[in-house]
């Protein structure tokens, strides 16, 4: 797996200035702190790499480059405890919600890195299927795929609220919660309300979605 390295900043989080197709969720827009850089994987798992920490493949999409899909919340989570055991020296997670937004926007405050067609895989051109990662535009951050081909699990609960009750510093989202959120935008996501860095999406965290994926923060522990 290879990772890129995101510096700390301040970024404004939510609806993007001059987005028409917010929803409510994604407001108020409010100024957050990453305090620390971290480490985050250039690419969607994919199914060779969740293959070979887990020994399945539950993906409905099946290629050694796609996106791992068809995954839980709770087998993202899986995922990373099982690459942490491994002992190289690195602790692996779900980025949070407010880490994913920032490494995602990349200094950008648009709703959009790039051209959709030039950034994403998404309904219009997806030809209904996941492709192989890191075929799209990066952004400036040197991440791929943050926009379209699978929605990314994060660590958060979903609160309706939230970002009316929210920290100002490394936010972490609500204590509990009924649902997770993904992020991001998929394969068969529309461009309106959909492929956008702040929109949200939410699924229990033992429900398996074929548009759903997810990504790794790395964190060196020694």
């Amino acid at each position: 797996m290879q990772f890129v390295s995101i510096p700390a900043g301040t970024f404004m989080m939510g609806c993007s200035a001059g987005d028409p197709d917010c929803y409510a969720e994604e407001k108020p827009v409010h100024r957050v702190t990453i305090s620390r850089p971290f480490e985050m994987g250039k690419f969607q798992v994919t199914q060779a790499e969740y293959e070979a920490v887990m020994s399945v493949n539950p993906s409905n999409f099946k290629g050694s480059n796609l996106p791992v899909e068809n995954v839980s919340w709770q087998d993202a989570n899986r995922f990373c405890e099982a690459l942490s055991s491994k002992n190289d020296g690195c602790r692996y997670r779900l980025p949070t919600e407010a880490e994913w937004e920032y490494a995602a926007r990349a200094g950008d405050a648009s709703c959009r890195y790039g051209p959709l067609l030039q950034v994403a895989w998404f309904r219009d051109n997806s030809g209904g299927t996941t492709h192989p990662v890191g075929e799209k535009k990066p952004n400036a951050f040197g991440l791929y795929d943050t926009l379209g081909n699978v929605w990314e699990w994060v660590q958060d609960w979903y609160g309706i609220t939230y970002y009316s009750h929210r920290q100002e510093s490394d936010p972490k989202g609500p204590e509990s919660g009924e649902y997770r959120v993904s992020r991001g935008g998929s394969w068969r996501g529309i461009v309106r309300g959909q492929s956008r860095v702040s929109a949200r999406y939410i699924l229990k965290p033992n429900v398996r979605n074929m548009v759903v994926g997810f990504r790794c923060v790395r964190e060196q522990i020694r």
